[in-house]
């Protein structure tokens, strides 16, 4: 059960509140979760004043008020990119207020992110990748879960889907075994190819389900039939980490990772592997060549010791 969200406001504010949350879900399309932390993060903010907010008190807020806050943030010792989303929230309400013309408040914009430390994609190697796909239907509680398991897995690494996007998938989605239609972060839908291997997998598994899976509905389905949450993926991979002593960065994401990170070694160019992940800007998907040069260090010094130690 989710902690009920507490702000430091009076009524008016509270109403504000709920119509820019309201604009984020249905005018930019963001997800519950997003939403939620939003919506925490700028309770919190609410809660570091000693009087509740008013909307005239929010008009007067200037760029001390604000940078007492993260100041405040960071004497916590919160990580930088939580003080980042912090500083985002914050934005985004007052470029709401602004655009609504409820109040007008341009402080925190002189603002700035703190920068954050530069983090590579945590993938997988190709084996271990293969291990994961191999052995994950032996840890679900009976066969049809398992193959279910299979497909979730296998279209993640091989379509590099996020566990969200793979799960929102609907019976029919897959009519063209070609290709499937996505739609990622702000709805942007985006085309990417599919392999005779995930078809088997989805196949194999809609075989097996027990449940009439009806055309438009969940693909991927629980124990009650109902569509299934990421939560149940990211436990079998959690209970996989544990039991064949696989990596710390075994997650979801890390499939995504792994598909992005094994493409790009074979030759595909960057540009490709943006619109295949739905990536808005290619500077993210640049990244990927920082990984596989992490992972082409790493196999040099493996030769060179292999070298020095005489075992070439």
């Amino acid at each position: 059960m989710k902690q009920e969200i507490k702000y430091n406001v009076d009524r008016d504010v509270k109403e504000v509140i709920t119509d820019w949350l309201n604009w984020l879900k249905s005018e930019r399309v963001y997800s519950e979760h997003t939403l939620d932390g939003y919506a925490r993060d700028f309770a919190d903010f609410t809660q570091f004043f000693n009087k509740p907010l008013s909307l005239s008190k929010l008009e007067k807020l200037d760029v001390r008020d604000f940078r007492n806050y993260i100041a405040d943030k960071a004497s916590h010792h919160l990580e930088k990119t939580s003080i980042a989303r912090h500083i985002s929230t914050l934005k985004n309400f007052f470029k709401f207020l602004n655009s609504q013309k409820i109040i007008k408040n341009t402080a925190i914009g002189a603002i700035s992110s703190p920068r954050r430390n530069k983090s590579l994609p945590k993938a997988l190697d190709v084996n271990q990748t293969f291990d994961v796909l191999d052995e994950c239907q032996n840890f679900a509680k009976n066969s049809w879960q398992g193959l279910r398991d299979v497909a979730i897995l296998t279209i993640l690494y091989g379509c590099g889907l996020r566990i969200s996007e793979a799960l929102n998938l609907n019976v029919g989605d897959f009519s063209n075994k070609d290709f499937i239609r996505i739609k990622g972060k702000g709805n942007k839908e985006r085309i990417v190819p599919v392999l005779p291997q995930i078809i088997d997998a989805v196949q194999a598994y809609v075989h097996e389900c027990p449940y009439q899976l009806k055309n438009g509905e969940a693909l991927f389905v629980g124990a009650r039939g109902e569509r299934l949450s990421p939560r149940i993926i990211q436990r079998l991979l959690q209970k996989m980490r544990t039991s064949l002593g696989l990596p710390e960065n075994l997650t979801p994401h890390a499939l995504r990772h792994s598909f992005a990170t094994h493409l790009l070694a074979e030759g595909t160019d960057l540009r490709s592997i943006q619109e295949l992940l739905g990536h808005a800007s290619l500077s993210t998907t640049q990244r990927y060549t920082d990984v596989n040069i992490e992972t082409l260090k790493k196999e040099y010094s493996k030769l060179e010791h292999s070298v020095f130690d005489g075992k070439n």
